[in-house]
């Protein structure tokens, strides 16, 4: 078994068909409004029917803000190793350090050949590659001596000047299958990039061996190398085989791949927006928390120490230094609460105010001696992370207002943004955090039979007063969505439409950024107490 302990991070394949331009453009920006980490897109230069792959990550670098961006992988025989180096140094420059560099040896050596490539052997795209990488990180390094030189069977570099640096240490990963390729991986590259449905079982385990020897033969450390994976698959209400079935069922065998196998990046190779969302709303959590509580658990074990007499305490229950019973025990890891509620901040923007702050119930206060396993603080955490990213889709909702204030975006286009963000997609009368979380870990449970709210109001009747503060909200909140909706609409038409826009999203902010604040106040402690399931 290989975890080497990678954070992990999900990201979208996605095809660049130039048939409709903009639908890869706003699967792109839907990836990044529901949470991914990472877009990736195909690259084949020599298919009429894509887009340029780095012309289009240069338009989505523009249109997103957080996502990172790569190709999946760039085929090098059609594009010059020192010319790649500076377009992916200036893109990365541009989008603020977003770009990272899939690189591949090449395929379909017909279609290369066509397009003015020259056709190598598997040993010579091998021997290419690893002087591509020679030529892109001489390119890069701007604090060494003399010109890019590389004097090589495949290219050739005589005392180019350096530069530009990338805005951060661009990662180099390599779709890699053949020992040779996964060796190079191992000796020079920073990720190791296959699809799942190229291998074999066994095929992981036995590539990050060859990785993890030839890394340690070039002085490097295996970790040092991150495991990514491209994988594809179908939600379905039941198993039907690996990656087909329930989210619960993807969350699973995910979560089995990053601890068995040492995959630290999922990149989900799918063009439907549906699939995007359940896979950032639903699988993505609750691999993360599979892999923590085993992490965390498996931390506990390896440093918890031998003590004397421990065999005798066990074999004498009840005797001097026996330990007391399973149910008595803390959890392994457990420690005080360290999740930490996102504050409101109280600036209001909006002359309404749809509630009286001070008339909202609290819930009872925690017990200050009490621990938490890894676990329940994941649960608890999740909360903020989902409710941070709702934080941040509004901060691109007031750019897409000033956008088409300025005449950049029309109001309709703005419209069909907002409506695919989760600020919009949420059913605010069952709660943010279930809509985006509870299918995940109410296993054999829809979420209309059991939602959070409901399993909280079971596990501590004294929340009964904040659970009905905050579903009230939740219905006041759908009410203020609706109202920009409107504001859109009226926009094209009202003589002052700009202004009554302005106003409506202003209203949200208030509304929503303290809602948020009180919901993770009053909740935080609670979930983790109680669990979600």
């Amino acid at each position: 078994m290989s975890d080497y302990g990678h954070p992990l991070a999900f990201g979208a394949f996605l095809t660049p068909g130039n048939a409709e331009p903009g639908r890869v453009v706003g699967l792109a920006m839907l990836a990044e409004q529901v949470g991914f980490d990472l877009v990736t897109f195909q690259d084949h230069p020599y298919q009429p029917a894509f887009l340029d792959t780095w012309t289009l990550m240069s338009f989505v670098a523009a249109r997103t803000g957080t996502v990172r961006l790569a190709a999946n992988v760039t085929n090098l025989p059609l594009r010059p190793p020192a010319v790649l180096a500076r377009a992916v140094a200036s893109l990365d420059l541009l989008s603020g350090g977003r770009v990272e560099l899939g690189l591949g040896a090449g395929a379909f050596w017909e279609a290369i050949e066509a397009m003015g490539g020259r056709r190598l052997s598997p040993g010579q795209g091998v021997r290419a590659l690893a002087e591509a990488i020679d030529v892109i990180r001489q390119v890069w390094d701007v604090d060494a001596r003399g010109g890019v030189r590389v004097d090589g069977e495949f290219h050739r570099v005589v005392g180019a000047k350096r530069g530009p640096a990338p805005a951060h240490d661009v990662g180099i990963w390599l779709g890699a299958y053949k020992p040779r390729m996964l060796a190079l991986t191992g000796r020079r590259a920073d990720g190791w990039l296959p699809s799942l449905g190229y291998l074999q079982p066994g095929d992981l385990g036995r590539g990050n061996t060859i990785i993890d020897d030839a890394a340690r033969e070039a002085g490097r450390e295996p970790a040092d190398v991150r495991r990514l994976l491209n994988v594809t698959g179908r939600f379905a209400p039941v198993g039907r085989g690996p990656l087909h079935g329930p989210a619960e069922q993807w969350a699973e065998e995910l979560a089995d791949l990053a601890l068995s196998d040492g995959v630290g990046t999922f990149i989900l190779g799918s063009d439907d927006p549906e699939d995007l969302r359940r896979f950032a709303a639903e699988v993505a959590p609750a691999v993360r928390e599979l892999v923590a509580g085993e992490r965390a658990a498996g931390a506990a074990a390896a440093v918890t120490p031998a003590t004397p007499g421990a065999v005798e305490a066990r074999a004498a229950p009840g005797g001097a230094g026996a330990r007391p019973p399973d149910a008595a025990r803390p959890p392994a890891g457990a420690a005080p609460l360290a999740v930490v509620p996102t504050p409101d901040d109280g600036v209001r923007r909006s002359a309404i105010r749809l509630w009286d702050e001070a008339t909202r119930p609290t819930g009872p206060a925690p017990d200050p001696a009490r621990t938490y396993s890894p676990h329940d603080q994941a649960g608890a955490q999740h909360l903020v992370d989902v409710h941070d990213g709702l934080r941040a889709e509004l901060t691109r909702l007031y750019d897409l207002v000033e956008q088409v204030g300025a005449g950049l975006v029309d109001a309709g286009t703005a419209r069909s943004h907002i409506n695919t963000m989760t600020i919009r997609q949420n059913k605010w009368t069952l709660g943010t955090y279930c809509e985006s979380y509870c299918r995940v870990v109410t296993t054999h449970h829809t979420l209309e039979d059991r939602g959070i709210f409901p399993h909280l109001r079971r596990g501590d009747d004294r929340l009964a007063p904040v659970l009905d503060r905050l579903e009230q909200e939740h219905h006041a909140i759908h009410d203020v969505l609706e109202r920009v909706d409107r504001a859109l609409v009226a926009f094209v038409s009202v003589a002052d439409g700009m202004a009554e826009l302005r106003a409506a999203v202003d209203l949200l902010s208030d509304t929503l950024l303290s809602h948020l604040a009180y919901e993770e106040r009053e909740l935080v402690e609670p979930i983790a107490r109680l669990g979600l399931n």
